[in-house]
This record gives C-alpha cells, sequence and structure tokens, in this order.
C-alpha cells in the first residue's frame, strides 16, 4: 500500500479514522463485476485482472466448506440503454456503453468458480446496492458481513464498499481481491476504504478468517 506520510496518518488517526471493524459471524463474499468486459484487456472497459480473478477463486474456495454464500454482480444494460441517453452515467464512462446484455462483455470471467448455488445481481450503476435487491438479499441470507472483491477498486468496488457500511454490513476487502486499470486510483481508493468504510487485509487473513466459520444451518 501507498505510504502516505507521517503527516497524512496523524490527521486521520487524530480525526478518528481507521478503527477495526467487527467480523461477523454470518459474512457473504461478493465479487463486483468480474465480467470479461472489465478483466480481459481487450475490451473498451478491461484491464488484465488474471491475479485478481486467481485470488477472488481462491477465495471462494476458502470460503466453500463453511458454506458462505457468494453473490457476483455484473453490470448490463438493454440496446436502448446503452446508446441512449436514459443512463446519466454512460455520458461520463461512455466505454461503458458496450456492456450490453447478452454480449462476451457482460459475462462472467470463465476462471471464476461458479457454483450452482451462487447468487447474481445485474446492476445499472457503480454501487451494487444502487437500484438493485442485494440489500434485502443479504439481509434474508442473515449476513452482517460482506467481503467485497472485484473491480473496479475506485469505481464499482469503492461505491460497493459505502453503501454495504450504510446498509449495516461490516466490510472487509481482501488486497489481492481488487483491481484497477491504474496503480494511482486503486491505492488511493484501498487508502480511503481503510480509513472510512471497511478493513483492507490480506488475502491469508480473509481465507483464515472463512475457515474459522462453521457451515450454516439455515
Amino acid at each position: 500500500m501507498v505510504n502516505y506520510g507521517q503527516e497524512t496518518e496523524r490527521t486521520y488517526e487524530r480525526a478518528g479514522f481507521g478503527a477495526p471493524v467487527r467480523r461477523g459471524t454470518r459474512p457473504a463474499i461478493l465479487v463486483v463485476d468480474l465480467t470479461r468486459g472489465f478483466t480481459e484487456p481487450g475490451f473498451p472497459s478491461g484491464a488484465d485482472l488474471t491475479d485478481v480473478v486467481g485470488a477472488v477463486g481462491e477465495l471462494i474456495d476458502g470460503a466453500r466448506p463453511a458454506e458462505v454464500p457468494v453473490v457476483f454482480t455484473t453490470i448490463s444494460y438493454t440496446p436502448a440503454e446503452a446508446s441512449g441517453d436514459a443512463v446519466t452515467w454512460l455520458d461520463k464512462a461512455r466505454g461503458m456503453r458496450s456492456l450490453v446484455e447478452g454480449s462476451d462483455e457482460v459475462a462472467l470471467d470463465p476462471r471464476l468458480p461458479y457454483g450452482t448455488r451462487d447468487l447474481t445481481v445485474v446492476k445499472k450503476g457503480a454501487s451494487a446496492f444502487f437500484g438493485t435487491s442485494l440489500a434485502a438479499l443479504l439481509t434474508g441470507l442473515g449476513c452482517d458481513t460482506v467481503l467485497v472483491c472485484g473491480a473496479t477498486t475506485s469505481g464499482c468496488v469503492r461505491a460497493t464498499a459505502v453503501d454495504a457500511v450504510q446498509s449495516g454490513f461490516s466490510v472487509l476487502v481482501p488486497r489481492e481481491c481488487v483491481g484497477d486499470r491504474a496503480a494511482g486510483p486503486h491505492e488511493a481508493s484501498l487508502f480511503d476504504i481503510q480509513a472510512k468504510y471497511g478493513d483492507v487485509i490480506g488475502l491469508k487473513e480473509a481465507v483464515d478468517y472463512l475457515q474459522t466459520l462453521t457451515g450454516r444451518t439455515a
């Protein structure tokens, strides 16, 4: 992680930021937008996120014995939404107009260990919570903690982390399980998440936490 200097650290500490969050007993793994349009550099919004995909796979495999719910998200627009003025965000992020339902871009990366009991949420905006049933879904599953993974760190991951804590969930972000198109925004966003919204932890710590849990009975 980028060292922002002692003065910055003292400023945030003095403001009361950076305290650790509670680790609940009913976590869920939320995999944000690891679709081909984001994980493969050949697409307009893509980058080579091979390492991130591999780390997320390791995290999910570590969670299977405890039957931790896994929720994948994808951004997908109808042809009318992608080509028209209905989604204001696309005026700013024009490269995402190619994320049309049914296209290769919106398909989950095939390297991910998607299981038959895993869930998928389709979204139109940055946060996985905005305009979706995600909060109700996690509440229905009895979850108290969300491990946020995916892409991009400075966009949809950060927005999802903010909305997750605002929705009452503890937020953990395994560092190796998130990625971005550039290092600067990635590191700045991890700093921001750690300071204000959740704990940025290592993959090993995340897997160790999940492996302390027992299987779900509900």
